[in-house]
């Protein structure tokens, strides 16, 4: 297959982008199509998508549905889901899917149902204090996939988590991570849980000795064990084993790390939220798999996604994208995408190796909002990068304050409105100038107060913050970088740019003791000499 852009439809889309797409403006969308809205939003599981402030219009949308079919979106898809090897570069299938279907609906079935009732059974005793001794602190230990999705979970379920325990997340080797976590737990009652595939991850079993030794210089005031007190979500059992750990929890080469949250990785946002619920954002996550392997391509939310995605990237030439949960509880949640999404499609070269003359994954980034409004937002409005946003909003909250509520909510509909429509020039003439400025003249202050607008955004609204609604958003998110990748033509499940920075690591660790800097760039061997002054 060629790449993407040698297809007809790319061509086309090239064409209507210099014809009518670079020119197209939101205001004047809305004004010709005063049903805009209701063509261009979608209800989804657990999610509606408001796509009409995207700079597409249905002639865009039309032909990038038709690159999607020459891309072979819909048979690349049924593969996935079907446990075909379509990782290619490391011969693996890519089956998280299968981690949240019912039983029997998905290959590997019974093992997938066997781990997770070992799993959720795990969870329920530490839970209910059926352990050796009642734990009260649950630290994970894990980096990447291992850390980022759990953390961002466990945080967001701050409505149904255990009120009786506390959560910890370690995952940086820098040891001003873990020092304040371990200062402030009683190892008696205390639970580690080691969070590595291979049990050989650098970072996380760095941070996992410390955590042992930790423990083991005061479990004998106790007669507490590492057995007791440590489990491995791993496939390495002798690893472990060799490490004290006796209970283990497994998972497969098919799951790729980034989306792992739905294996034994995700046991602390069981232990979290307890067997039902984490049954619960399963299956919100499976509703939304069934959504894309079944929804016609043109009414597909995360297939749509992706190919806006492929429009603002591959034609706008727009590369970064802002991700604002109007949800306080989300606020890992952009973190969480970085990796989901530059790991998965931050790639330059396709399939058969050949390089690619157009842009894949945009860089992510975001805060929860109002947060991000007193700090990058005045960027987003008037700065001279066009960066796409992604609102996502929750209708009822969990808390007792609706007045706080009701501002949130009104902030981010502002937000929305204020980058499309923007502020002319001769409106910021006709406003009263601010007292602060009296010697400016009023010509000049109206420039600085003009907001260009036709700044594109999409707005997620879910119902209420569920391990139900949590799950299917997250599927989403994740079949929209499938759907990307699958036009772009790349492995979105492969991660070689993750391995350099790891193999030079560990060879320039014993350089640090030795101060050995043959072989090495100047500029690596001046710092490595400086650090060891």
């Amino acid at each position: 297959m060629s790449t993407a852009d040698r297809t007809p439809a790319w061509t086309a889309l090239a064409r209507h982008y210099d014809a009518e797409g670079r020119r197209f403006d939101l205001r004047e969308a809305f004004a010709r199509e005063p049903r805009r809205f209701d063509a261009y939003s979608l209800q989804a599981p657990e999610v509606f998508a408001d796509l009409s402030k995207n700079l597409v219009d249905a002639q865009a949308l039309r032909l990038l549905l038709d690159l999607a079919r020459e891309r072979d979106v819909e048979a690349r898809r049924d593969a996935m889901f079907a446990g075909r090897p379509i990782n290619t570069t490391e011969g693996r299938a890519v089956l998280h899917t299968a981690l949240r279907a019912p039983r029997g609906a998905a290959p590997h079935g019974v093992e997938v149902h066997a781990v997770l009732d070992a799993l959720l059974a795990y969870a329920e005793d530490v839970r209910e204090g059926r352990t050796a001794r009642r734990i009260t602190d649950v630290v994970n230990i894990g980096i990447g996939g291992s850390d980022l999705g759990p953390r961002m979970a466990v945080q967001a379920f701050e409505a149904y988590r255990a009120p009786q325990l506390r959560f910890h997340f370690v995952s940086n080797v820098d040891g001003h991570d873990i020092a304040p976590v371990l200062a402030g737990l009683d190892a008696a009652r205390t639970l580690f849980v080691v969070a590595s595939k291979t049990f050989t991850t650098q970072e996380t079993m760095a941070n996992a000795a410390v955590a042992r030794q930790w423990f083991t210089a005061r479990a004998g005031a106790f007669g507490g064990s590492v057995a007791e007190h440590f489990v491995g979500v791993t496939t390495n059992l002798e690893a472990a084993a060799a490490f004290g750990v006796t209970r283990t929890f497994g998972f497969w080469d098919w799951v790729g790390g980034r989306y792992s949250l739905w294996s034994a990785i995700g046991l602390p946002i069981a232990i979290a939220i307890g067997a039902e619920r984490f049954r619960e954002f399963l299956a919100g996550a499976h509703a939304m798999d069934r959504h894309f392997a079944t929804a016609p391509l043109a009414k597909n939310l995360p297939v749509l996604l992706g190919l806006i995605d492929v429009w603002y990237r591959g034609f706008h030439r727009y590369t970064s994208r802002c991700v604002a949960p109007y949800h306080q509880w989300l606020a890992r949640l952009p973190a969480y995408l970085q990796q989901l999404e530059m790991e998965s499609n931050g790639k330059s070269v396709d399939l058969d190796g050949r390089s690619l003359g157009y842009g894949t994954s945009p860089v992510i980034w975001g805060e929860p909002g109002t947060n991000g409004q007193h700090a990058y937002f005045q960027m987003l409005h008037q700065g001279t990068d066009v960066v796409p946003l992604e609102f996502i909003a929750v209708r009822h909250a969990a808390h007792d304050h609706p007045e706080l509520h009701a501002k949130l909510l009104a902030n981010c509909l502002a937000q929305g409105r204020a980058l499309m429509l923007g502020k002319t020039s001769a409106a910021a003439l006709g406003e009263k100038a601010p007292t602060a400025a009296p010697d400016i003249a009023p010509e000049v202050l109206a420039h600085h107060r003009t907001f260009p607008g036709n700044r594109p955004s999409t707005t997620f609204l879910l119902d209420a913050l569920t391990p139900r609604t949590l799950g299917a958003l997250i599927a989403m998110y994740e079949h929209r970088v499938f759907t990307a990748g699958a036009v772009w033509g790349i492995d979105s499940f492969d991660q070689w740019g993750v391995e350099l920075g790891k193999a030079l690591a560990n060879e320039l660790l014993p350089r640090l003791a030795s101060g050995d800097v043959a072989g090495l760039d100047a500029s690596t061997a001046g710092l490595l000499a400086r650090l060891r002054e």
